[in-house]
């Protein structure tokens, strides 16, 4: 299983006051059974994704936002919880 990017935040940075939540989108790579499959998951539905007899679900996208501060794209990490 690869992390790939986060494709979109929109999250409500931590410093500022929003009338929606916003989320994060990742896209991850994941091979089962010498197959590979691209998965996008989300913050805001927390939907899971499934591939071969595994379950993927996005449990935290790091850093969280703050106004004043962008976030390079190097510094994102996501953790996952797979489940078979």
């Amino acid at each position: 299983m690869t992390f790939v990017a986060v494709t979109s935040d929109s999250r409500c940075p931590a410093n500022a006051f929003c009338v929606v939540a916003g989320e994060a989108a990742v896209r991850i790579d994941a091979w089962t059974d010498g197959r590979s499959s691209t998965h996008e998951l989300r913050t805001g539905s927390m939907q899971p994704a499934r591939t071969g007899d595994l379950t993927i679900e996005l449990v935290e996208v790091a850093p969280y936002p703050f106004a004043t501060t962008p976030i390079d794209p190097a510094a994102y990490r996501v953790t996952l919880r797979v489940t078979r």
